[in-house]
């Protein structure tokens, strides 16, 4: 396992306190010692803050209020926030339809965030991209695609930009496992390789595309090793450990800032919920219950808030941390309900 990881058996009904017994004996724990208490409060909150803007989104997604889908992260955002964590405001980023965590992590402010979901005019995209075509040029995020790998080779585009105009910058692009068995994939990494391009691949494992499991769609055991062909290196990482991603997030970060190329980032993570609205039983049809209770044990906002109290940090912290990510979210909420939808000319503006 790489530093920073720890060995968890997926599938195995362990108890809760077992997991966080394993969780607070892994290098990870140190690791987390090692961090500013700010740093982890920070970590902490952006994990909540995610957790709580998707309970709100998908709460207005079942009352009507959310035009198209609204593809939710939850269960995820330890990948979400650990690989994101280590870019600049001159770096850039690029993640799938399941995005809106790494739009937050990026740092898009939430209310215009949330009034995008219901597709006013007060969006960052004024109302025209929506929960799948999210995009914040003020935070240098080109968009969340709902095309399934069609976004990896903007990645590389914008690491060949960085590299001749922007030396020093990076460009982490975030997508599924199921976009790792398009040709885009095998078609970016080998040119990113090839010109040692500064782009941060992270595919978050998430075991199922849609509803095949991976082991079904891939003839490897793992993503990361596929790095091995385009000569780059390949880290397969605990997606429910938020230092343990961000630790190989940063190494791969400094790798491309330094000019050395690109890395593959593997985070085996899971979702808690379905696919979609349209897989409203939390994808039962094509994973059991118990499987389902395993991962939920390992809820990275649980054991990271486990983790945290053994490194010191009080609950009072908590509390105020999480009343005010709570408060931002409904301040949030309140703003996208108020605002008004776009007007009719408005579709014609903006327009290429």
């Amino acid at each position: 396992m790489p530093s920073g990881s720890f060995a968890v058996t997926v599938g195995t009904a362990a108890s809760a306190s077992e997991l966080v017994s394993r969780r607070l004996q892994s290098q990870s724990l140190q690791a987390t010692r090692e961090l500013a208490p700010a740093v982890l409060l920070k970590l902490y909150s952006w994990m909540h803050r995610i957790r709580v803007f998707e309970d709100a989104l998908l709460g207005l997604q079942q009352a009507g209020k959310v035009p198209g889908l609204a593809q939710l992260c939850q269960g995820q955002e330890a990948s979400v926030v650990g690989s994101v964590y280590p870019l600049r405001q001159t770096d850039w980023m690029l993640a799938t339809y399941r995005g809106h965590g790494h739009a937050i992590a990026k740092g898009t402010p939430l209310r215009p965030l949330m009034a995008e979901m219901l597709g006013k005019a007060t969006g960052c995209c004024k109302g025209k991209g929506g929960p799948m075509h999210l995009t914040d040029m003020a935070v240098r995020n080109p968009g969340i695609h709902p095309i399934v790998g069609a976004h990896l080779p903007i990645a590389v585009g914008i690491g060949m930009s960085c590299r001749r105009l922007e030396p020093g910058s990076v460009c982490l692009v975030d997508f599924g496992d199921g976009a790792a068995q398009c040709g885009t994939f095998h078609e970016s990494l080998n040119l990113a390789s090839l010109w040692k391009l500064p782009v941060i691949f992270v595919c978050e494992n998430n075991q199922y595309a849609v509803s095949v499991p991976f082991h079904e769609a891939s003839a490897t055991r793992t993503v990361a090793e596929r790095a091995t062909a385009y000569a780059m290196p390949g880290v397969l990482v605990d997606g429910m450990d938020v230092v343990a991603v961000l630790q190989a997030s940063q190494n791969a970060v400094d790798r491309a800032r330094r000019g050395e190329g690109p890395t593959l980032i593997e985070c085996s993570t899971y979702r808690f919920v379905g696919h979609s609205q349209h897989d409203p039983d939390n994808g039962l049809k094509y994973r059991t219950a118990e499987e389902l209770k395993s991962w939920r044990l390992r809820d990275p906002l649980v054991t990271f808030r486990a983790a945290l109290v053994e490194c010191g940090v009080t609950d009072e912290a908590f509390k105020k941390q999480e009343s005010l990510d709570r408060a931002d979210v409904e301040d949030a909420v309140q703003f996208a309900l108020d605002s008004h939808f776009p007007e009719l000319e408005e579709a014609y503006r903006d327009v290429y």
